[in-house]
């Protein structure tokens, strides 16, 4: 069975008059990246992952500038010959803002997956980083994944959070997820956040050591788990609207 060994990239930036270029749109294999008047979309030009794909993703947001990260459907990932793999790398400069909210990952039966977000901001940059995991398809056993979100915050350690689920009798238990068939998480970071935590069945939601807030959530199916996502947002002091979750009008490609 052939892999794939593919990495997509896109770069924003703050022109002289104050509206965010997009300096560089790569797709690459199975990635391709689609320019829309609101936001960057990803758009799976191939099936998978697959076990054995190692994919990528480089997100690089100049000082003042502001990038929505979008994909047109589901993420499926698939068994194949080993473990599959991807990886996004974001960068934002001072001021910049990121709101990367694809939709969900289906983990279908058999599938060995890790996800991996290694995320970088400078001082006085924001972010918004919403991700939801949906465990098999319908009566479906789930494969193996792993996400995982390092995020640093001017130079220092901000956020180190992974969530392992290859061990049924492990992450089913009442302490992991129980019954649940989708987890999902928001990371927050920026001014004006929740200062104390609140808990609600299948929610919880953290203010970090930091001006940052991580919104975590299990449900019985995926519209709860949006449901249960967005009164997390309510709940730290933010929700996207259209002005925060793409560039601002007159976005421009170089």
């Amino acid at each position: 069975m052939s892999t794939y060994h593919a990495r997509a990239a896109v770069t924003a930036e703050r022109d002289p008059s104050g509206r965010t270029r997009l300096t560089r749109l790569r797709s690459d294999g199975p990635l391709a990246v689609r320019e829309t008047s609101d936001a960057v979309y990803l758009i799976g030009a191939a099936a998978g992952p697959l076990g054995g794909d190692e994919l990528g993703l480089d997100l690089e947001v100049g000082p003042g500038a502001r990038l929505a990260i979008r994909s047109a459907a589901t993420t499926l990932t698939l068994p194949g010959d080993g473990e599959s793999r991807f990886t996004v790398r974001a960068r934002v400069g001072e001021g910049g803002h990121l709101d990367f909210a694809p939709e969900p990952t289906v983990a279908a039966a058999g599938c060995h997956h890790r996800a991996i977000s290694d995320i970088t901001l400078a001082g006085g940059a924001t972010l918004r980083w919403y991700e939801e995991l949906i465990l098999g398809r319908h009566r479906e056993r789930p494969g193996r994944h792993t996400s995982r979100i390092d995020v640093t915050l001017d130079g220092l350690p901000l956020l180190r959070h992974e969530l392992r689920l290859d061990d049924a009798s492990i992450y089913g238990s009442r302490a992991v997820l129980g019954e649940a068939k989708a987890a999902g998480s928001v990371v927050l970071v920026g001014p004006d956040l929740v200062e104390e935590p609140v808990t609600e069945e299948g929610l919880v939601v953290m203010p970090l050591a930091g001006p940052g807030v991580l919104v975590s959530a299990v449900a019985g199916d995926s519209a709860e788990l949006r449901r249960r996502l967005d009164a997390g947002e309510r709940y730290a002091g933010t929700r996207p609207t259209a002005g925060l979750a793409g560039p601002p009008p007159g976005v421009r490609r170089s």
